[in-house]
């Protein structure tokens, strides 16, 4: 199993028995042009809009023909996408893993064929390091223990309801999801240093405002004195204060919100102190997506893993960066 490490892996070199660095024989051997072809996990949140539109953009920019597809969050219609792709003989195959497990027979098909795949946002599960070249992302874990680290710094002003306790309720992304899964244990990592702080309730929103709004509302009901909610993205926390309003509390006061990505309406909410603290999860890789393909196709070495730099706000901050935040 490949250790989820926080720290970028050295450069390897793309040669022989691996993938072949050339990739298919797509347009690129015609008339120069790079083929990419790009499974999405889907549009389910404001951070994959984002996300999608800056692989499409960037794509278009380099000159690259995409071939994009959305799977409508299913790991099914990824791989048939990926299986097209192949057939297609593209000369790159690029996609964000709904879940980490269940790759390795389709990415051994990509491989028999010659085709290099880079995994981006997210990771897969598996024991043979040779089905992709390089993973460009986030530090899931790194997210998780900077949200931690943020509510035991300020565990003092977290006990809503004076009872000497901290009672967080958790949204979690996608069960199954890279980031679910290391979001999760780094903020568990952290907040286990301080015995004041406990998860009490904790289940999956799927990443939706949706699906949010409804985990919260069923928490609202279940689970006495909530003093915090760690969700695992802007959009559930945005959710989860629309259940808040609709039972009477103050978001932000009555109880504390984290969340983790820093789009564009999680910053308004954290801006306007419905949100206390967002730790930052930056979509826009499709420029170091494009470069990191144009160096694959070239032959060149690149880094087995590519880790984008991101930040953390506060509600000062998140008014700061609002009037020039791209996303």
């Amino acid at each position: 199993m490949i250790k989820k490490t926080l720290v970028a892996v050295s450069a390897v070199a793309l040669g022989a028995g691996t993938l072949s660095a050339c990739g298919g024989d797509g347009a690129s051997a015609d008339d120069g042009t790079i083929t990419m072809g790009f499974a999405q996990v889907g549009a389910e949140s404001g951070w994959r809009t984002a996300n999608s539109a800056s692989i499409q953009d960037s794509a278009e920019e380099a000159g690259i023909d995409l071939k994009f597809t959305d799977a409508q969050q299913k790991q099914e219609n990824q791989i048939k996408a990926i299986r097209s792709y192949i057939q297609q003989d593209v000369d790159v195959i690029s996609f964000s893993p709904v879940v980490e497990t269940g790759w390795d027979a389709v990415l051994q098909e990509a491989k028999r064929a010659g085709i290099p795949v880079i995994l981006t946002d997210r990771a897969v599960d598996t024991e043979d390091e040779s089905l992709y070249v390089s993973f460009l992302g986030s530090d899931f874990v790194a997210e998780g223990e900077k949200a931690g680290q943020w509510l035991v710094d300020n565990a003092g002003d977290m006990d809503v309801d004076g009872d000497g306790d901290i009672n967080v309720v958790e949204l979690q992304g996608t069960t199954g999801a890279a980031p679910a899964i290391d979001r999760k244990e780094g903020f568990e990592s952290v907040i286990a240093s301080d015995p004041s702080i406990s998860i009490g309730a904790s289940q999956t929103g799927d990443f939706t405002r949706d699906g949010g709004k409804q985990v919260m509302e069923a928490f609202l009901q279940s689970e006495d004195g909530i003093d915090v909610v760690y969700a695992h993205n802007d959009d559930m926390g945005l959710g989860a204060i629309e259940a808040i309003e609709a039972a009477g509390l103050v978001p932000g006061e009555d109880i504390k919100i984290i969340t983790i990505d820093a789009v564009k309406d999680g910053m308004t909410a954290l801006a306007d102190g419905k949100i206390n603290y967002i730790v930052e999860c930056n979509p826009l890789l499709g420029p170091q997506l494009m470069d990191l393909a144009q160096k694959v196709i070239d032959g060149e070495e690149v880094p087995r893993r590519v880790v984008t730099e991101e930040t953390t706000f506060t509600q000062e901050q998140a008014a700061e960066a609002l009037p020039t935040r791209q996303y």
